[in-house]
């Protein structure tokens, strides 16, 4: 099936609870382990022509739980994780800052995607948002781009949360993997 996607389309994704498992502040590369079949989605997205990024909120730095240096190598980590498994993301972007810094670049603000718009050209309503809290799904909103809860990491306690106080999330996956599902019928 060929799907109409353009070299300026792009997936957001988030990286703790999306990608990899979700273990409150990762500060050691050893603590960094792939969801099943991410890596495999992030390959099939690539095959259909998307830009993939990550865009994670990383407050151990401001916090003082980790340095820089930790974070670089976590990131490191992840992407020879995603190197042996046969695919890559484009670029990792991340913010350091808590809330209280009020900064551009911590989601639900979209001061990451917007980057990403200009370094690359991208297209932010012809792209996607994933991950598995609010902030993820505010930020593509945010963007007007399209959100895709997944129910890894805290996406399931995300959804029972906006069940209960009735907030709509138009699009949900079980993973990263079945995110591909909802992609593929949008650009059928």
């Amino acid at each position: 099936m060929t799907h109409s996607i353009s070299n300026n389309s792009a997936i957001f994704l988030d990286r703790d609870g999306t990608i990899n498992e979700e273990l409150n502040f990762i500060s050691k590369p050893e603590n960094l382990f792939l969801i099943p079949k991410s890596a495999e989605a992030i390959s099939e997205m690539r095959k259909m022509g998307f830009k993939i990024f990550v865009i994670t909120n990383q407050s151990g730095i401001a916090r003082g739980y980790f340095e820089l240096q930790d974070l670089e190598n976590i990131n490191k980590k992840l992407i020879e994780l995603l190197y042996e498994k046969k695919t890559f993301v484009d670029k990792i972007y991340f913010c350091p800052h808590i809330d209280e810094n009020n900064c551009e670049c911590r989601k639900p603000k979209i001061g990451m995607l917007k980057k990403a718009e200009r370094e690359f050209g991208i297209d932010l309503k012809k792209s996607f948002v994933i991950g598995d809290r609010f902030v993820d799904i505010n930020a593509g909103q945010n963007a007007n781009a399209i959100s895709i809860l997944v129910l890894t990491g805290y996406g399931d306690e995300t959804r029972k949360i906006a069940n209960e106080n009735n907030i709509q999330i138009e699009h949900i996956a079980n993973d990263l993997y079945e995110s591909l599902e909802i992609i593929k019928k949008i650009h059928e």
